[in-house]
């Protein structure tokens, strides 16, 4: 295909996937398969790769998110990002109503919509492309937060009108992560031993932080555009009208808005949605009411801090009060030990309540609370009820206190507490409570790499007790396997290959898999090639391991404490027996590499990165995470972003995929 042909196809391409990315991010209304729309894409993108040139701002495949940023930008609000009033009363709102028809008369229109739990951000158009967007900061400056933006799905890199006055415009808006995502993101970061976030608005604003698109690509924001700050040119009078000729150009808006004649109707509305918000897939903590005619809007005005024709009406928190009849303690995936307070039932926004988190030991000091307390529970954007308070004028004097004890309720093995962290954990590799994530950490791809073991076989295996712990996929029978639902003979085979494949993975992996918190992929390699084998790094104390560059005290005393663990020394002994590498290989062949330093960029097809860090390093090279004089090569993958502009400048040699693939011995 010619550079004429390309451009026309990759124009017919890009307005095809624009249209059904609105029907489906914007509609849910999809029209066509998601196997016919991942065609249209990867065509799109080989295009691209094909003709660099021919890529654009507004081209869907500039979502994806490119390098990691250093810092936002500052950026200037032309029109002030205003806070709304708050009201908690009916007859604040009345009160709000007699203040508006004091300057406008006695006929208002007021649109009420969803106040949506999530960040605000503007979002300027220019000849109809994406501008930039910011974030709301501190009303009159925010951040350039444009690259994370244009990651949202449901954000048009291009309106989807050819009106004039839409062209030139500026949309406000509010990003926020469903409940579901939210949900889900939570669980990776505890698979991951992050911190969870302990809302979906939190979620949302630590994510547009992020200084990388790719993370933030990944999150799964979204957004309801809600406001235009200024009337157009055009015919639109109303806001109400505005939001629905938006909707029609591509926009995601507030679903659910009503346009009310009366304040007693407004009143209705807001009663029937107190209820009502909960079914909602999203955060919703009030409702927001606003004059809907622009020419009544700019009579009315603003004050310095908030404008006087819309207020937010916010609903009280849900709460309840009952008696905290126990204490108990769960644990997680990761062996994060958790207090659970057990409740007598009470009835909370629907549903019976009869278990809230207790978070950790500093937070029930913190709050006093004792088994036998009358407290006081909340659900608001938590995903599990939570104790908010102690009703302690009604204590009787039989309350006791909480002790947290040191063995695992599980497993009974010793628990541990780091430094300068809150959570008590049970480090057993082989506590049945972490048993499922285990097993996929250690199959996962960067650790034994086991193909076909996947989460739901994972499920049954767990579930049907075949594998309780790590070693147990080394006893794996096929007889057994082929009995499952679903699994048949070649099934079994290929899983039962996979294991046995598995026990060629060098030390640093089978270092990796264990499970040691907080040890990655590169402390593992760290460890490896400073000790050499598992009985060196055994007997190695918090201070040796703090020796190693890269490696800092929560990390060393992790790995003394997952050594000090009988359960896991029996697991290491065990998995040693059944062929798996614990010592790092000497390495006897050719160094072609050596003094040579590689960075690599944008994502590579054969491999991961972590795959090509791996080769580089067995053929005696160096990677490195940033350019420099010092950089040999810049391997340049798709999309590579701001690191092949440094090496262009700096003279570094730039090579492509297949370069590196044959220069390493790969092709």
């Amino acid at each position: 295909m010619n550079r004429h042909d390309a451009k026309r196809e990759i124009g017919r391409l890009r307005k095809e996937i624009n249209y059904h990315n609105y029907c489906y991010y914007v509609l849910a209304s999809p029209e066509i398969r998601d196997y016919d729309y991942d065609r249209r894409l990867k065509k799109l993108l080989e295009l691209e790769k094909k003709f660099p040139e021919l890529v654009t701002p507004d081209s869907p495949s500039q979502r994806v998110g490119g390098e990691p940023l250093k810092g936002f930008k500052p950026f200037e609000h032309k029109v002030p990002m205003l806070s709304l009033d708050n009201t908690y009363s009916t007859d604040e709102v009345l009160d709000f109503d007699r203040r508006v028809r004091k300057v406008t008369g006695d006929e208002v229109k007021y649109e009420v919509t969803l106040k949506v739990d999530g960040v605000a951000v503007t979002i300027h158009y220019r000849d109809g492309l994406l501008s930039v967007g910011a974030t709301r900061g501190d009303g009159a400056r925010g951040d350039d937060i444009t690259q994370n933006l244009k990651t949202v799905k449901s954000v048009p890199l291009r309106i989807l009108s050819d009106r004039p006055d839409l062209q030139n415009i500026e949309v406000r808006g509010e990003v926020y992560l469903s409940k579901k995502q939210f949900e889900q993101l939570n669980e990776e970061r505890e698979d991951n031993d992050e911190l969870i976030f302990a809302n979906p608005r939190n979620a949302a604003a630590g994510t547009l932080k992020h200084l990388d698109p790719a993370l933030v690509a990944k999150r799964g924001l979204d957004i309801f555009i809600h406001t235009v700050p200024a009337p157009l040119s055009g015919k639109c009078k109303s806001h109400f009208e505005l939001i629905c000729e938006l909707r029609r150009a591509g926009f995601k808006t507030i679903p659910y808005i009503e346009l009310c004649a009366s304040i007693e109707e407004v009143i209705r509305v807001l009663d029937r949605w107190s209820t009502k918000r909960d079914a909602l897939e999203f955060e919703v903590d009030g409702m927001v009411i606003k004059v809907d005619s622009f020419e009544q809007r700019t009579n009315l005005g603003e004050t310095t801090k908030s404008p006087r024709w819309a207020i937010a009406y916010k609903y009280q928190a849900r709460q309840a009060i009952t008696r905290l009849k126990d204490i108990e303690l769960g644990v997680g995936r990761t062996g994060k030990v958790t207090p659970i307070a057990v409740l007598e039932p009470v009835e909370l926004s629907g549903s019976t309540i009869a278990r809230a988190t207790l978070h950790n030991e500093d937070e029930i000091e913190r709050k006093d609370i004792r088994v036998g307390d009358r407290v006081v529970i909340e659900k608001g954007g938590e995903v599990i009820p939570k104790v908010v308070g102690v009703l302690k004028d009604q204590r009787t004097g039989r309350e006791r206190k909480f002790v947290m004890p040191d063995r695992c309720p599980v497993c009974r093995s010793r628990i541990f507490r780091l430094k300068d962290e809150v959570d008590w954990r049970c480090v057993n590799s082989s506590c049945p409570a972490q048993a499922k994530k285990r097993v996929l950490h250690f199959a996962s791809r960067n650790a034994m790499d086991i193909r076909g073991l996947g989460d739901a076989l994972v499920e049954k295996l767990v579930e049907a007790k075949i594998v309780r712990n790590l070693v147990d996929l080394y006893q794996l029978e096929r007889e057994t396997l082929a009995g499952l639902e679903r699994m048949g003979e070649k099934s079994a085979m290929n899983l039962l290959d996979g294991v046995e494949e598995s026990k060629k993975r060098p030390f640093e992996a089978v270092l990796f898999a264990l499970g040691i918190r907080h040890i990655g992929i590169h402390a593992g390699r760290l460890l490896a090639e400073h000790f050499g084998s598992v009985d060196h790094l055994m007997k190695a104390t918090q201070q040796e391991i703090m020796k190693i560059s890269g490696m800092g005290d929560v990390l060393a005393e992790s790995v003394v404490n997952y050594f000090r663990d009988e359960h896991n020394l029996a697991l290491i002994d065990n998995l040693r027996k059944a062929g798996l590498m614990f010592e790092k290989k000497k390495g006897k062949g050719p160094k072609p590499l050596l003094g040579k330093t590689f960075v690599s960029s944008g994502e590579l097809e054969s491999m991961t990165r972590i795959e090509a860090q791996s080769i580089i390093i067995s053929l005696g090279g160096r990677a490195s995470s940033s350019v420099s004089k010092k950089t040999t090569y810049l391997v340049a993958g798709q999309n590579p972003g701001s690191k092949l502009d440094k090496a262009r400048k700096l003279g570094v040699n730039i090579i492509s995929e297949d370069e590196f693939l044959k220069l390493v011995g790969r092709k």
